[in-house]
């Protein structure tokens, strides 16, 4: 038997909660009701061979339908007679909806939202009415919310650390469980001008909306005792801010950038030289530094499509930097130590050089091999000390 069924009925509405349709409702004051639900019932055939059965539907309907509102029909059977069967079912009001799938409580807590919201930020209200589930999620925290939005409207350039806002009951931590809610509700209320659009997603928040980010660190060595940066006699294993390293024009004339933490740890000794520590496919970190771009740049990174593809990035910044242990003869002395790489890149690469194109080539089109790549770290040692001599 499918007749409709006041579970059924109870469905149909909650499905309208469940796509925030009553709750946005109170937010545009576009009536939504009354509402006419779906009900099928039994057919002329069935009322005469299930006439039991239809009784027990009709009680049912009847007793559990409450607070719908059922149109009858009268029929009459020329075996059964003249008897009345629910037509149509009606939701006549919201609050009639909302009994019926006992959100009354939910409703209520989001129409104080709806009303805080109008008085403090109204601007906000139309997230709230595209958002209601979301918004009503967030029930406990939106007074809160509210008052992050209000300091930051009040400091067009704030220029301080998310620890440094001072807001009562508000905690450092909070603003950074909620930089997505935020960063939408920002968006709504803030001037064009007072959001910096470059900045995107979670890890942008804090540069587009004016605060100051946890600045970028860049780890490097230096590789000549001759011009150590600290004289200690100890290794010159330093980290700095990227603005402290931009200002620092070290006198090296080589530098070389490896992705490997271990390979930048024993990286050998070389004459007025440095080698930094990578980043994958980050470099723009390195882009304030300037006085780069007098020295020589090598790229050490993994002989796989990857590596090249990292290669061909930095060398958007870097325009003469050339890669070191990326070619043919360092990948076929290692045979014994290659690998699989997971996920091949497959696009061209247009800054790469002939001699690296014909080498991605031969990897993104598996020519030597079935997805291959040999790791920077499984490069003999003498290889690399080798390699640096001839330099």
């Amino acid at each position: 038997m499918n007749w409709t069924t006041p579970a059924d009925l109870r469905a149909q509405v909650l499905k309208l909660w469940n796509r925030g349709i009553l709750l946005a409702s109170m937010v545009s004051g576009t009536p939504i009701f009354p509402r006419r639900l779906i009900v099928k019932g039994p057919t002329s055939v069935e009322l005469a061979q299930r006439f039991d059965e239809v009784r027990g539907w009709i009680a049912g309907l009847k007793g559990q339908a409450k607070p719908c509102r059922v149109v009858w029909r009268d029929i009459n059977h020329r075996v059964l007679g003249s008897n009345s069967v629910p037509d149509e079912v009606w939701i006549d009001t919201l609050e009639d909806a909302l009994g019926l799938i006992g959100k009354n409580q939910d409703a209520e807590r989001f129409a104080a939202m709806v009303a805080i919201t109008g008085e403090r930020h109204p601007e906000l209200l139309s997230w709230l009415g595209k958002r209601p589930l979301r918004a009503l999620e967030l029930a406990n925290e939106w007074p809160k919310l509210l008052d992050i939005v209000a300091w930051r409207r009040q400091h067009p350039k704030p220029d301080i650390y998310l620890r440094q806002v001072d807001i009562s009951g508000v905690h450092s931590k909070f603003i950074e469980d909620h930089r997505a809610v935020l960063s939408e509700l920002l968006d709504l209320v803030l001037l064009q001008n007072e959001i910096d659009d470059s900045a995107r997603g979670v890890s942008g928040f804090c540069r587009r909306y004016g605060f100051r980010d946890k600045p970028t660190r860049i780890r490097f060595r230096i590789l000549d005792s001759d011009i150590a940066f600290v004289p200690s006699g100890t290794d010159q294993d330093i980290m700095v801010t990227n603005d402290t390293f931009a200002q620092l024009d070290l006198p090296v004339e080589k530098v070389f950038i490896t992705e490997n933490e271990i390979n930048f740890l024993a990286f050998p000794s070389v004459p007025s030289s440095m080698a930094i520590f990578g980043a994958g496919y980050g470099f723009e970190m390195l882009a304030d530094a300037l006085w780069l771009q007098s020295r020589c740049i090598y790229y050490w990174g993994d002989i796989d499509t990857h590596g090249f593809a990292i290669l061909d990035q930095i060398r958007a910044l870097f325009p003469n930097i050339k890669s070191f242990l990326m070619d043919h003869d360092t990948l076929l002395a290692h045979q014994p130590q290659w690998g699989k790489e997971p996920q091949p890149e497959r696009r061209d690469l247009p800054r790469l050089n002939s001699t690296e194109v014909a080498l991605y080539n031969d990897l993104r089109q598996n020519r030597l091999g079935i997805q291959l790549r040999l790791e920077q770290e499984r490069i003999g040692f003498a290889w690399v000390e080798a390699a640096l001599k001839k330099l």
